[in-house]
């Protein structure tokens, strides 16, 4: 028997083999089913490029709008969830709120769908030294910590106020705000790197992410995966 960490009830984790023999500790499921069932992953169609979901188009606005900026070098962004009610107020929790511990269920969530996404460099997106200071401790890296190996890579000045709070235009108006760590002494060139954060809005935060790693190898070869979409 386990308390479910969003809604507080007892109930029964349903065991899988996957999860009989494997001792990762993000496998262990703390939502309970009913809770479980409140997160809605994304229909198809979705969008062959950031996986938005599509009503008739083949490539979703988003994308239309970053193609005029880098043509045929988009970013490959993997989402399962579409960001209803539910998300909403679970990230509220975590990250306005601070509870640290709602990372164990972020990462139940994204946990097994992220192991197929085989990568040789996980690189989480790093929170803004001003977020870090007011919640002391880093969201993004939190999710995934017990998840996949994380490379910490990337840093970012601070500054520019919560994303959330933001509108459209003011999101894809942000300045270039990442950099690679002075002391990085991986080559990444040639390699599969997976960026990581939570939720991809307009893709803005993410092509940041990845034009500063390309600027120091350029041959990398950088996809994304975000679990709200």
């Amino acid at each position: 028997m386990k308390q479910c960490l969003l809604c507080g009830q007892d109930f029964i984790p349903a065991i899988s083999l996957l999860q009989v023999f494997s001792w990762r500790q993000q496998n262990k499921q703390c939502i309970c089913p009913n809770c479980l069932n409140k997160f809605r992953l994304l229909a198809e169609p979705t969008c062959p490029i950031c996986s938005a979901e599509l009503s008739s188009t083949k490539i979703c606005t988003d994308c239309l709008t970053w193609q005029k900026s880098y043509g045929n070098q988009l970013l490959r962004n993997y989402a399962l969830y579409r960001y209803n009610q539910s998300f909403h107020d679970l990230m509220v929790n975590y990250k306005r709120y601070g509870d640290f511990v709602l990372r164990l269920a972020l990462a139940q969530l994204c946990a097994l769908p992220l192991a197929k996404i085989k990568a040789d460099f996980y690189v989480p997106l790093p929170t803004s030294p001003e977020h870090l200071q007011k919640r002391q401790f880093d969201t993004v890296m939190g999710i995934y910590q017990d998840v996949v190996p994380l490379t910490s890579l990337l840093v970012t000045t601070g500054g520019f106020g919560a994303q959330g709070e933001k509108n459209r235009q003011e999101r894809l108006a942000r300045p270039q705000s990442f950099s690679v760590v002075d002391q990085a002494k991986v080559d990444l060139n040639h390699h599969k790197v997976l960026l990581l954060d939570d939720i991809y809005t307009t893709g803005r935060t993410l092509y940041h992410a990845r034009d500063a790693i390309l600027a120091v190898f350029p041959q990398a070869k950088i996809e994304s995966f975000t679990i709200c979409r």
